[in-house]
């Protein structure tokens, strides 16, 4: 039976990247995977790569020596099958949290070695979701897809094969009322997510199927 890893890097639990990544485990699940939710945020501290250089020791090579929230989860990613990863976007950006957890993933398995530059010789398929709150047709315009392309780029490279699955125009907050954001249209962003947002559901499940 196939382990499948899905991690939500959203520190807001329950909401859209929350949803997204547990329908994507659901997806996995039944197409007869093991899966293990994992919220980041919930997490003993942890940090990001501190360029300790400890990965490409010969003792230790190929993995993150460093001890905290995210040892345990870098372990569990390096027996699993597959891997799906959520995270908003913050800022133009993915989430601190995702930050940290991608730099310690992708580190550890850069050689600096021409001959052999990936080191990792379990590369398993990755799902990556990421959300926002502005509307998928001008993510080109804003640099978005380019800065997912590069992410999905350094995914293939030292994790696997990877898909990138974009949830945009999200609802942020139940009740826009007790905010000054005259930005958004409070009754456009409820519409899209009473109509958009299960048809983003079975597209995460469908796709977490597809990691099985």
């Amino acid at each position: 039976m196939k382990n499948i890893v899905a991690i939500n890097a959203s520190p807001r639990i329950g909401w859209n990247t929350s949803q997204l990544v547990e329908a994507a485990a659901k997806g996995a699940k039944e197409a007869g995977a093991v899966a293990d939710i994992i919220d980041l945020y919930k997490l003993e501290p942890f940090q990001g790569c501190i360029s300790c250089f400890g990965c490409k020791l010969p003792k230790t090579f190929g993995r993150c020596v460093s001890k905290d929230g995210l040892s345990e989860v870098l372990d569990k990613i390096r027996k699993a099958d597959g891997l799906i990863l959520g995270s908003p976007n913050y800022l133009g950006n993915m989430t601190a949290g995702f930050r940290a957890l991608y730099e310690r993933l992708v580190f550890q398995s850069l050689t600096y070695n021409k001959e052999r530059p990936n080191c990792n010789e379990h590369m398993i398929p990755v799902l990556f979701i990421t959300t926002s709150n502005c509307d998928e047709s001008i993510y080109n315009k804003i640099g978005y897809t380019a800065m997912l392309e590069g992410y999905k780029n350094m995914l293939e490279r030292f994790v696997g094969p990877a898909k990138i699955m974009i949830c945009g125009n999200t609802l942020q907050v139940d009740d826009y009322s007790k905010y000054d954001w005259t930005v958004f249209d409070p009754v456009q962003k409820k519409v899209n997510h009473e109509v958009a947002f299960p048809l983003k559901l079975k597209e995460a499940y469908e796709f977490g199927a597809g990691l099985v």
